[in-house]
């Protein structure tokens, strides 16, 4: 139990600089390349801001990884995604990285087996109307299943018809 209490100021003081570097450096990675490296809208990009996270504990907690070490890991993380970011212009590379985006349900209609597909549950949809402030399933245009794991529900207004470039990448079955 000891142990848990005992430390250095050595420790103490290389813990801190590692912590005031690291910061400063995702600080000026962010400004540079743009805060979409912390969005959401991908998987891709969800993997890189785990990455920055691993990468920050690693290098400010284990003596064994040096401020520099993972300064470097931190630009290699964030180059790779603004390459991929890049690449994913082209279709090809964007169907290899991206998930996409799944109808969950058509008006009123639940689509069973896009929910098994997308690991849902009706409880978990039923969740997400209420979150939409859904009271009634007339009031649903569409509910879709984003590339985030995000579930979006178009709600219906009047008779106005749902504009097709909207759903232009929802798979439907």
């Amino acid at each position: 139990m000891n142990e848990l209490f005992n430390t250095s100021w050595k420790t103490v003081m290389l813990i801190s600089a590692s912590a005031i570097g690291i910061y400063m450096a995702i600080i000026i990675l962010t400004r540079i390349i743009g805060k979409r490296s912390f969005s959401k809208m991908s998987s891709f990009d969800f993997a890189m801001t785990v990455a920055v996270g691993s990468i920050v504990a690693t290098t400010i907690l284990s003596s064994s990884v040096k401020m520099v070490e993972g300064i470097v890991g931190l630009i290699m993380v964030y180059l790779l995604q603004i390459t991929i970011a890049l690449a994913r212009r082209n279709k090809t590379v964007q169907n290899l990285v991206d998930n996409s985006p799944l109808l969950l349900m058509d008006g009123e209609k639940i689509i069973s087996s896009n929910l098994r597909k997308a690991r849902v549950t009706e409880g978990d949809l039923r969740s997400k109307l209420r979150e939409a402030n859904v009271t009634d399933l007339k009031q649903i245009k569409a509910v879709v299943f984003e590339t985030t794991g995000d579930i979006s529900v178009l709600h219906k207004k009047d008779d106005t018809t749902l504009d097709l470039w909207i759903m232009k990448d929802v798979k439907r079955e």
